[in-house]
């Protein structure tokens, strides 16, 4: 799980955005959110701060879910982090 982790800060790392991100912290957050929903696709949105929300576009299967992308609304500025 370590690599999947390193994976998405690295994903946000070369969008330029310089905040804090872990990786782990998210992929547990998107796990409690998908819990009890049916597959398909979603878009979930985390307010970090006042004016920092991650936006994580999420696709449901059965068993798994694939986290295709994340937006980072930072201060008007808006940093794209594609996963798949």
């Amino acid at each position: 799980m370590e690599e999947f982790y390193q994976a998405i800060e690295d994903a946000i790392r070369n969008t330029g955005y310089e905040g804090p991100v872990s990786g782990q912290d998210i992929y547990d957050e998107i796990c409690d959110e998908i819990e009890d929903k049916e597959p398909g696709a979603y878009v979930f949105m985390s307010k970090k701060t006042d004016e920092i929300f991650f936006e994580y576009k999420i696709q449901i299967f059965e068993d798994q879910f694939n986290l295709s992308a994340i937006d980072i609304h930072s201060s008007g500025t808006v940093y794209h982090a594609n996963l798949d």
